[in-house]
């Protein structure tokens, strides 16, 4: 930090377990990740590179070395998972963990059917092998899952195995979480927190509105994930109450003379 304000939140501090920042590598290169790291790795904590871009990537170990370096851990999308799930070739997944000294995992259906008990017990054999990270909610626009069920399926997940479990809403901020709008089912969110902690939660929040909205119910040190790499700082003023938006949600009351 360069200035010497006051009121400003605490944030936790890395490594932390809440006030997580995961940030989405769609296709970054080399250079693009060098400059990232320089610019913002003190404010970002994971690293998914999103769905099954891995697959393509021509320099993919070098990629993930250098977040590594950074102390900055790295996971596959849960899409590429469920890819490898799908044609029967879970084994080989795990050998990728092996070869890209991935700590982190990633279990999802969102795009596959697969029943819960089968998905837990993929959470539960991954993680006697590394931290777990599973995603909850549908990324079929039209499948609206109740909020008793998002509640259910998250602590069945969490007693699998999982270290946190990632609310979907996809890359573009419109299915999950959110109505197609962007706008957030809050109702839902409300209710979640009812019963599941906000500190094992992920909510995957792209869009500025929709990380604005989780910093002022939950708090500085909010999960928040699927950040684009040229939001993170922006997005660290928003949780410090440096931008517009939350300006006044971190300061006293009090008058200007």
């Amino acid at each position: 930090m360069n200035f010497n304000l006051t009121q400003i939140p605490n944030r936790s501090p890395k490594k932390r377990d809440s006030g997580i920042t995961m940030v989405m590598d769609k296709g970054l290169s080399i250079r693009e990740v060098e400059d990232l790291i320089e610019v913002s790795g003190d404010y970002f904590d994971i690293v998914k590179l999103g769905w099954a871009t891995s697959h393509l990537y021509s320099r993919l170990k070098e990629k993930i070395d250098l977040y590594h370096k950074a102390n900055i851990p790295v996971y596959l999308g849960g899409t590429l998972f469920e890819a490898f799930v799908v044609r029967d070739q879970f084994n080989d997944y795990l050998d990728i963990l092996d070869k890209y000294d991935l700590t982190l995992a990633e279990v999802s259906d969102g795009s596959i059917d697969m029943e819960h008990g089968k998905k837990c017990e993929y959470i539960h054999q991954l993680s006697k092998k590394v931290t777990v990270l599973s995603e909850v909610g549908s990324k079929d626009a039209d499948k609206i899952i109740p909020p008793y069920k998002w509640i259910e399926l998250m602590q069945k997940e969490i007693d699998a195995g999982a270290w946190k479990v990632i609310g979907e809403a996809r890359e573009g901020g419109n299915v999950g979480l959110f109505r197609s709008s962007g706008e957030v089912r809050s109702g839902l969110v409300e209710e979640i927190l009812t019963k599941i902690p906000y500190e094992k939660i992920i909510w995957e929040a792209p869009q500025k509105a929709q990380q604005v909205w989780f910093i002022r119910l939950i708090g500085a040190n909010v999960n928040l994930g699927n950040i684009a790499p040229n939001e993170v700082i922006p997005l660290e003023t928003i949780r410090l109450g440096l931008r517009g938006d939350t300006f006044h949600d971190f300061l006293k009351p009090t008058t200007v003379r």
